[in-house]
């Protein structure tokens, strides 16, 4: 490719196209290429199943992209993004047949949480009450200046800690349950220093701003941005596989939306040593296998909540929970494996054909996993839902292997794009004033493999694309 434009974007991830757009509206031409036919990268939104019937290919749940500084900054709605929030926004059920609600309505998740009801207060309440001051200083930088300094402090200090240490501060099975749940979202061992941080950030998350998914799936938070990207300028181009540097536009910035692993490949000796030692010692984590179901009729939770709710956590005890991410870590499928299962239908009925509904369910299994997960999975649900599998019409069914042909910075199955360890969570993928530098004038790393990590708020991008537009204006 020989045409000129001033920034190219490799990848059309929620981050390659937040990182496209901030730097369009700094007035740069902008173009982004995407190897795959349609854009998206884990925003997609597809009919896995039957005719009609809108599945989430990888995201479905998205407390932190309403809630996203740069989302929130963009007239996305203008471009089709519209937020729905189901009547409950997270049930976690448990064997007693009773289920623990996270609720926008603080008071609401109270009343399930009898004698913790007041300590779940005096944790989450004043988190919740300062959530803007709190996601500025968590959606950014790792090393910088916090601009909320004692709402960061209080949220630091619980969140190094583990979330084990956090969960049995609760004397419920229900309370312990339920934080464990939202915890697990770190897809890392529960008893690890820091692995709080997950737990306390979504669940806070959803008593501020709720659990809410995209109209017409998660495929419009990319359209919006598409859209915004080209009333800037900007183009997208699909089907077209970047291998090496040679097959990259002139340009003078171009920001990669890849795994550690792709840029090493892409370029190689022309990296420094010391971040091509750094890219090369990037872990990746456990992997994701996922079921997506045609259900007739819904699930037949035993707890009725749950019928009622967005997002419900399958995985039984805080213990439970707690063995099965235990056995993930130590290379082994858990027989009664964590499972996050999403019903968005319910806010957003568009998604249903009649009585058939879209069910999202995925449980954590090692990394490069090549058994099959799907009797695990399923026997989870039926364990809250009896009858469950006879109401199954359809169903499709992704692997580790499968995820990564699909995306491939999903490595072995890593939806996360790297493990979360402690010290990958702060240096990602190496402890630095400007992590998305790559070493070399002009190219840079936007991908959820630096700050400020996984989910689909687009800050790896924006931020990459701030730095980049800085380093820019220094060498002019």
């Amino acid at each position: 490719m020989t045409d000129r434009t001033d920034a190219v974007v490799v990848g059309s991830g929620p981050n390659g196209l937040a990182a496209a757009v901030t730097l369009a509206l700094n007035g740069l031409s902008v173009r982004v290429l995407e190897a795959a036919g349609t854009p998206g990268g884990g925003t997609r939104t597809a009919e896995l199943t039957i005719g009609g019937l809108r599945h989430d290919v990888c995201s479905a749940v998205h407390p932190l992209g309403v809630t996203s500084p740069l989302f929130r900054s963009l007239p996305l709605a203008d471009h089709g993004l519209t937020w729905s929030w189901p009547e409950v926004d997270l049930a976690h059920p448990l064997d007693d047949g009773n289920a623990a609600v996270l609720s926008r309505d603080l008071e609401t998740t109270l009343d399930t949480l009898g004698p913790d009801a007041d300590r779940w207060r005096r944790r989450f309440g004043p988190l919740t009450d300062h959530f803007d001051d709190l996601i500025t200083d968590t959606l950014g930088p790792v090393l910088h200046v916090p601009h909320h300094p004692l709402t960061l402090a209080r949220f630091g200090m619980q969140a190094a800690q583990p979330a084990t240490r956090v969960a049995q501060q609760f004397s419920t099975e229900a309370a312990r349950a339920l934080f464990a749940g939202s915890a697990a979202h770190l897809v890392s061992p529960l008893d690890r220093m820091g692995s709080a941080a997950v737990g306390l950030l979504l669940t806070t998350a959803g008593h501020a701003v709720g659990w809410p998914v995209a109209i017409g799936g998660s495929a419009s938070i990319a359209t919006a941005l598409v859209g915004m990207l080209e009333s800037l300028g900007g183009t997208v181009t699909t089907g077209t596989e970047v291998r090496s540097a040679t097959d990259l536009p002139v340009s003078d910035l171009v920001l990669f939306d890849t795994s550690p692993r792709a840029v090493v490949d892409l370029l190689g000796d022309r990296l420094p040593p010391r971040m091509n030692r750094a890219l090369q010692r990037w872990q990746y984590g456990p992997a994701a296998w996922k079921v997506d179901l045609a259900v007739e009729g819904g699930v037949p939770w035993t707890a009725e909540v749950c019928r009622r709710a967005g997002t419900v956590h399958v995985g039984g005890s805080m213990t439970d929970i707690v063995t099965a991410e235990a056995d993930v870590a130590a290379g082994r499928a858990s027989e009664r494996p964590f499972v996050l299962v999403a019903q968005q239908y319910l806010a957003d009925p568009s998604r249903s054909v009649g009585d058939l509904h879209p069910v999202w369910a995925y449980a954590h299994v090692p990394h490069g996993y090549t058994g099959d997960a799907t009797e695990p999975l399923l026997n989870q649900i039926e364990r809250f839902a009896p009858g469950f599998r006879d109401r199954i019409v359809a169903m499709h069914v992704t692997g580790p292997a499968a995820l990564e042909a699909y995306n491939p910075n999903y490595v072995g199955g890593d939806i996360a794009t790297g493990a979360n360890s402690l010290r990958q969570l702060i240096a990602r993928p190496r402890l630095t004033a400007n992590p998305y530098f790559l070493g070399i004038d002009g190219m840079y790393l936007c991908s959820s493999a630096t700050p400020p990590g996984a989910g689909v708020h687009g800050m790896c991008g924006h931020l990459a694309a701030c730095a980049a537009l800085a380093d820019r204006a220094r060498r002019s």
